[in-house]
């Protein structure tokens, strides 16, 4: 193990951003007054430094060499690291796995009180053996599908782990596209769709009445929004799947479109005849420290 370069992708907490990096006056005072909308933020701020301080601590002692990201979101490279360990929650792994290629990542709940770590395959308690295991090799994994996106035949990400979200940049106004998947093409009113592999089943598409799919799965799933069909109208591609080696293409009605990917940070404008397509990727992401118990919680959902 020794010598091992190890990336360290630390999410910023809130108390961090608002209060400590930026002096927010209106946070201060909602802190002062132990206003609810904040209640949590310095006992989740402390819980996460803990979590910071063992991991670090850890991986020193395990003699790996250590670079730290201190922003979820911010770029690296990851192609010569042993490991990425991300600390935060789920959405700290989702934001560094954008950098991962075929290094492994592990995914450290930092506060478990108040951060969702369904990916997160370690907690502070245990952190030592975990990182052992990692830096060894012999943690378990899995494999998981992530999804290609290029638009206008440029390829513009192809680490989409969670979903797209294909919609008009305001929300309040309609979607319009024209969805083809094979033979079937439809010209859509909407509020967009979601698209995304099984990762972000449980998520936003199993929200707007999608399936949980096996993690397993190398199928994207596609659910649209809110669809408006007009009288005489009727949409077939609502609720459907993408196989591995197919492509589903949405080209724009709309001359102020977007997608997102994985979340709000990853914007790519979209305008008028642009075509967006999509499909598997051939990177898929190995996450570390997922066993039995995450298929047992998500057939509990898709319950």
């Amino acid at each position: 193990m020794n010598g091992q370069r190890v990336i360290v992708v630390v999410k910023r907490s809130s108390y961090s951003r608002f209060v400590e990096d930026e002096g927010d006056p209106r946070a201060k005072l909602l802190l002062r007054k132990k206003d609810p909308s904040v209640a949590r933020w310095l006992e989740s701020h402390r819980d996460h430094n803990r979590t910071v301080d063992a991991v670090l601590d850890s991986l020193e002692r395990h003699g790996a060499r250590s670079l730290v990201v201190r922003r979820a979101h911010a770029a690296f490279d990851a192609a010569d690291a042993a490991l990425v360990v991300a600390v935060g929650g789920d959405g700290t792994l989702l934001a560094a796995s954008h950098n991962v290629g075929n290094t492994p990542i592990l995914g450290v709940n930092s506060a478990p009180k108040s951060s969702v770590g369904f990916f997160c395959g370690a907690q502070r308690e245990g952190i030592h053996q975990s990182l052992g295991l990692a830096l060894d090799g012999r943690m378990d994994s899995l494999t998981l599908s992530r999804m290609s996106v290029a638009l206008n035949g440029r390829e513009r990400s192809r680490r989409v782990l969670n979903e797209a979200l294909y919609c008009h940049q305001s929300p309040a106004a309609t979607s319009r596209y024209l969805l083809s998947h094979g033979a079937r093409s439809e010209a859509h009113k909407s509020s967009g769709f979601w698209l995304g592999p099984a990762a972000g089943s449980t998520a936003a598409q199993h929200s707007a009445g999608g399936k949980v799919l096996p993690l397993r799965s190398k199928k994207l799933q596609v659910v649209v929004r809110e669809p408006y069909a007009p009288a005489g109208t009727r949409y077939r591609l609502l609720r459907f799947m993408i196989a591995p080696g197919e492509q589903l293409e949405a080209k724009s009605m709309m001359q102020d479109a977007c997608m997102f990917l994985d979340g709000p940070y990853r914007l790519i404008r979209v305008s008028l005849g642009d075509v967006a397509t999509f499909g598997v990727s051939p990177e898929p992401l190995r996450v570390l420290g997922l066993g039995r118990h995450i298929d047992a919680r998500r057939r509990q959902l898709a319950r």
